[in-house]
């Protein structure tokens, strides 16, 4: 009888585990794809998949423990969900590196690999892209915002602590664009018949560029 319940137990833990070790794999996959690059290690298990993964995990965790009847095996069946955690908090760091280094870029992109064509909203695309290419940015770009034949405007997130309006003051001016609007939360400079304004929002900001002539190109997201 002791036999059967050791084997019984033996067979929860490996099952158990297994449930940990997808449990950190989907986890991983799920948050280079949907998570949040601006995540601690901490915030990255808000996902869905870390509750289920802890409930299933848990369950076997407690029919092993009532089943065997050996102390390591018990120990075992509560050591594993405590792994299945430490592994997902330590994966997480490099799950958001892999979406940031695939889904974001360092640069605005207004222009897409593909042949835009000719026309207004073409040339307009590549000028803004060109005042993009001027001067150095901060924070990541994944390609939110919209183009036409005003203007580009690009969103970005912060990932570290900066201060943008001061580094877009110092940078523009490097560039040769001149500053003509510049407050708290946001600025603009003009340069050649263009115009450049960055806006600060909540955890990143937006930048735009366009035509001389439009102004507020640069609006944070409602």
């Amino acid at each position: 009888m002791r036999a059967t319940r050791t084997a019984a137990a033996a067979a929860l833990l490996l099952v158990e585990a297994g449930i940990a070790v997808l449990g950190v794999i989907v986890h991983y996959g799920l948050t280079a794809e949907y998570g949040d690059i601006t995540d601690t290690a901490l915030e990255g298990l808000r996902s869905g998949i870390v509750g289920v993964a802890l409930v299933l995990v848990g369950l076997a965790a407690l029919v092993a423990a009532l089943v065997s009847s050996k102390l390591w095996m018990r120990l075992a069946a509560v050591a594993i969900p405590a792994v299945m955690v430490v592994g997902m908090l330590a994966v997480t760091p490099a799950a958001l590196r892999e979406k940031l280094e695939v889904q974001y870029d360092a640069t605005p992109q207004c222009v897409p690999d593909e042949d835009m064509g000719p026309g207004p909203g073409s040339r307009a695309a590549r000028e803004s892209q060109r005042a993009f290419e001027s001067i150095k940015h901060v924070g990541q770009f994944g390609g939110g915002g919209g183009s036409g034949v005003g203007g580009c405007d690009r969103s970005f997130v912060l990932t570290e602590d900066v201060d943008v309006l001061q580094h877009y003051r110092v940078a523009l001016a490097e560039a040769g664009w001149r500053l003509v609007e510049d407050d708290a939360h946001q600025l603009r400079a003009e340069r050649d018949g263009m115009a450049f304004e960055v806006v600060t929002c909540d955890r990143g900001g937006v930048v735009w560029a366009g035509s001389d002539a439009v102004a507020g190109g640069a609006r944070c997201p409602q």
